[in-house]
């Protein structure tokens, strides 16, 4: 008889788990990852602290944040993938109505209609679908062969566009970019063909001039910033001109924690939340970031580790999905500080000041050390 399939652990051998071992599979909780994410939150609250002018409260209020993401992370671990797939549609169905009542209900924040209030707690509901849309397509291309057939993609065309269509409506780009990305890497990863790709590459690019005419002022009017900041330097201009300042004077090593010129004199706004890179890149210098990029690329890289080693479609596409719409958080809010990218106003994952979406990061590593820790070992 061949010996039954056994549960796996991190550090485990065929014949004994370790000590470290066995807390990771009691707990479920992939310890490199968690010691690199302990790692980035830690450098946050220093950043934190500087950029805030050594406001102890903001660093308080930060740090209560990630104890609220950890925690959610760590509960979210316990929950059987299994669970998660079961869940799925109703995760997604509500996501999907909370969008709608955003639009006919939602409070209004600086000109975009974003947030809901329930009970005195104050939420985006599009920072649920950047989870729920990826599951969701992960979901219905579970039980089906891969590739997908044009059926099927047509259908999770329809998923990806509704949610997507609605979060650009409040008007929030920045976020309906990333959802969209997130649910395009789940197809993705299903093993869409390369021509088919292609193929919906030159219909985007055909549709540029209609999705420019579709845009808000204030949207082009970031475009036009982007192509050439120096148009209008004390106007548009202004945020990124002083964030590349800041960037360029930290020079190899920087000037050292609490020596920002650009943050301390106030030339740089917004330095606690989508600006906090230059000030990290100000006071800590080319190798400080190269550091943090260090880290940012570790989690990615284990992420992808654990979608290579899951066993089924569902856990596969959801974890490989949710780790590179991580990476693609961290690259766009660095080119888009670094001048690179149009302002977006995405948040530098788990640095910057943030609530719902520092949440929203943590429940997906939690998917992530579920799928990790319940996978099983195939037997000899």
């Amino acid at each position: 008889m061949s010996p039954s399939p056994r549960y796996s652990s991190d550090f485990a051998d065929d014949t004994r788990l370790s000590n470290g071992g066995r807390l990771s599979q009691q707990f479920h909780i992939d310890v490199p990852m968690l010691v690199a994410l302990l790692t980035l939150a830690f450098v946050g609250l220093i950043v934190m602290y500087s950029a805030g002018g050594q406001d102890g409260g903001a660093v308080w209020r930060q740090f209560f944040l990630l104890f609220i993401g950890f925690a959610v992370m760590s509960v979210i671990a316990q929950i059987h993938p299994t669970t998660l797939k079961i869940w799925t549609p109703w995760i997604f169905g509500a996501g999907l109505l909370m969008l709608f009542i955003v639009l006919l209900a939602g409070e209004i924040g600086k000109g975009a209609q974003r947030w809901l209030n329930i009970a005195g707690f104050r939420f985006q509901p599009s920072e649920i679908m950047k989870i729920a849309l990826p599951m969701m397509i992960a979901w219905y291309l579970a039980e089906s062969v891969l590739p997908p057939r044009r059926a099927r993609l047509l259908i999770c065309s329809v998923i990806l566009v509704v949610p997507v269509a609605l979060v650009a409506k409040q008007p929030d780009l920045g976020t309906a970019l990333l959802i969209a990305s997130s649910g395009i890497f789940a197809l993705f990863l299903s093993g869409v063909r390369w021509r088919l790709i292609i193929s919906l590459l030159t219909i985007a690019a055909a549709c540029i001039p209609f999705a420019w005419g579709a845009l808000h002022d204030y949207q082009r009017q970031r475009v036009y910033t982007f192509l050439n900041p120096e148009s209008d330097p004390l106007g548009s201009g202004y945020h990124i001109i002083q964030s590349t300042i800041a960037i360029g004077s930290g020079g190899v090593y920087g000037k050292g924690w609490l020596n920002g010129t650009q943050s301390h004199l106030d030339f740089l706004p917004e330095r606690e939340t989508d600006f906090i890179f230059a000030v990290l890149s100000e006071e800590f210098g080319f190798m400080g970031v190269l550091i943090l990029l260090a880290i940012y690329l570790f989690i990615t890289a284990r992420g992808l580790l654990i979608a290579s080693q899951a066993q089924d479609t569902f856990t596969r596409l959801l974890a490989g999905s949710l780790s590179l719409t991580f990476f693609v958080y961290f690259f766009v809010n660095i080119g888009m500080v670094s001048g690179l990218l149009p302002v977006v106003g995405v948040p530098l994952p788990l640095i910057s000041r943030g609530g719902t979406s520092l949440v929203t990061i943590m429940a997906g590593f939690g998917i992530l050390m579920s799928i990790k820790t319940n996978r099983k070992l195939v037997s000899h």
